[in-house]
């Protein structure tokens, strides 16, 4: 099964990012394909190098940039959103791009089933 994910929320904040990070994992441990993940409203916040948790904690952003990188998936950050929260290309993390909505719709097109996480 090919999943679209849409994550809302940013990666400290909610629970949102850890969840749709971990499905994403399960998905992929069990033959399954997350072909893009899409980052709207305070989720952009998960796609910026400029985050520093402490080095006892889980770096969520370096998470999602490994996911892509071992597994080809998409991470694509909302142009809009992403400008409103101040993050533009020069601040993404490894991994990251900025598209617009227009790729969400197409993930929603394209996969079996979108999933979204946060409200």
């Amino acid at each position: 099964m090919n999943f679209g994910i849409l994550v809302n929320e940013g990666p400290y904040q909610h629970q949102a990012s850890d969840s749709a990070y971990l499905f994403c994992k399960a998905a992929i441990a069990k033959g399954h394909t997350v072909s893009r993940v899409f980052f709207y409203h305070d989720g952009v916040n998960n796609s910026t190098r400029l985050t520093e948790p402490p080095q006892d904690d889980r770096n969520i952003v370096m998470r999602w940039s490994k996911l892509a990188q071992d597994h080809s998936v998409d991470l694509v950050v909302c142009v809009a959103a992403a400008l409103r929260r101040g993050i533009k290309d020069d601040v993404l993390a490894p991994g990251f791009r900025i598209s617009g909505l227009g790729q969400l719709v197409e993930s929603g097109i394209e996969a079996d089933r979108l999933l979204t996480f946060g409200d």
